[in-house]
């Protein structure tokens, strides 16, 4: 997909003269945040014919609307409208020099690009941290919200309660050192179970390109907020207030935990267990259906779409 981009942009540069915006193509919603003025880049795709209904997808910590791309397509060819924005630190949004990261505030910040287009009654999917932004969203805007599917959400533990305590400052040094191939071992551990395939080396290729950016440390801060934010702002206590329809799509085979590196070797072996958390999260759910996807990880959409869509499509059609 890489080549295929880069053939592309290089046929457009020499005809028109103009750069091509990669697929799923980014709009730009500039609004004011906490006195600064940001930029959120999104996706905003239609159908080619009548639209059966908006679908928001949420993106996980790393990464962007570029891993939504066959979600993006799929869900196109199914009828749907998609917006899959990017959030303020992530992508090709801004990255902002001093930021209070919460998921109330991103939520907010989703709000006001919806508004922006006008989008409502919504089915909202969020993957990874995403799923924990979506949690969010459906509690604080109930009404724009008719559905909700969380694929592989973290969150769906305390973490706190188990792991030690790492500061912004530690996280922050953390991220500053981070190689591309700290990366991959990172998804291939927590991800992937220790399979990797070339088919996973765009998306680790879209994920590390902030390491030669020039704003590579605002964005190491920026990723040490939301990773504080991630460990510090649980939304597994409020999983019996949803009250709209919710699907979980979980990975069999994933164990992701943010921080259990840091826990003794008995306490985080337990950790992570979404085999088991997603049947005791959908018990706690009014009105959930879980859908276990065998042999799978982390990111079902990446590993493998074609079961995924599978299990999207079983939702979409409930």
């Amino acid at each position: 997909m890489n080549h295929f981009r880069c053939i592309l942009l290089l046929l457009t540069t020499l005809l028109f003269c103009e750069p091509l915006t990669a697929y799923p193509v980014l709009h730009l919603f500039n609004f004011q945040s906490q006195g600064q003025n940001v930029s959120m880049a999104y996706a905003y795709e239609k159908p080619m014919g009548s639209s059966k209904g908006t679908v928001l997808l949420l993106h996980g910590k790393n990464f962007s609307a570029y891993y939504w791309e066959n979600t993006i397509h799929h869900l196109n060819q199914k009828g749907y409208t998609v917006i899959a924005p990017e959030q303020l630190g992530f992508g090709e949004s801004s990255q902002p020099a001093s930021y209070q990261f919460s998921f109330q505030q991103l939520a907010k910040n989703t709000k006001q690009l919806l508004d922006s287009l006008d989008a409502t009654n919504l089915i909202v999917l969020g993957h990874s941290m995403g799923g924990m932004l979506a949690v969010r969203f459906a509690l604080m805007y109930p009404n724009l919200c008719k559905q909700l599917i969380l694929e592989d959400p973290i969150g769906l533990e305390d973490w706190k309660l188990y792991v030690p305590y790492s500061s912004v400052d530690e996280e922050y040094r953390r991220e500053l050192k981070k190689t591309r191939q700290d990366l991959k071992d990172y998804m291939l551990k927590n991800y992937f179970h220790n399979e990797w395939k070339n088919d996973y080396d765009a998306l680790l290729d879209e994920s590390s390109k902030f390491f030669a950016r020039q704003d590579f440390q605002l964005y190491a801060k920026n990723m040490a907020l939301t990773t504080d934010m991630i460990f510090t702002q649980p939304v597994c206590y409020e999983f019996d207030q949803l009250k709209l329809p919710v699907y979980l799509i979980i990975g069999q085979k994933d164990k992701t935990a943010i921080g259990k590196e840091r826990a003794d070797a008995g306490t985080a072996e337990k950790l992570g267990n979404y085999a088991e958390l997603g049947k005791h999260v959908a018990a706690q759910i009014p009105n959930c259906k879980l859908i276990p996807l065998e042999g799978l990880g982390h990111i079902p959409h990446v590993e493998n779409f074609a079961v995924f869509a599978k299990a999207l499509d079983s939702a979409l059609s409930d």
